[in-house]
């Protein structure tokens, strides 16, 4: 059983930068990979980033690449996504996520999600 809580989002303006933090708990052990994803109103979730727990690969879309980066602390079972240059297209909640496979899996094998945390950009 894993619980993942998000936290760190808010409003900000065009340009600004936001840290999101992901703490994990429980059967953490199991997992070999986090990612972050986004679903802003009316449209698709999507992967943002990934980011292996052992290797440290990553995955980012191309829409964040440049300006997003994951990182992770594997002695706090942590995940962090920081978030510069933001536009007002990142606006989402944006969520945490555990799989067994690796960072290049599809969102269908997430397996353990977070409630979401609120990311507002305005122009």
């Amino acid at each position: 059983q894993v619980q993942l809580v998000e936290s760190g989002g808010g409003l900000v303006q065009a340009g600004g930068s936001l840290r999101l933090t992901c703490v994990c708990s429980g059967r953490t052990f199991s997992s070999y990979a986090m990612g972050w994803f986004r679903q802003a109103p009316g449209k698709e979730r999507e992967l943002v980033a990934a980011i292996s727990w052992i290797s440290g690969i990553t995955r980012y879309a191309d829409s964040v690449k440049g300006r997003f980066t994951i990182s992770r602390d594997n002695a706090k079972n942590t995940v962090y996504l920081q978030m510069n240059s933001l536009k007002p297209q990142d606006t989402a909640v944006y969520y945490c996520a555990a799989n067994r496979q690796g960072a290049t899996a599809r969102m269908g094998a997430y397996d353990y999600w977070g409630r979401g945390t609120q990311v507002t950009v305005s122009s």
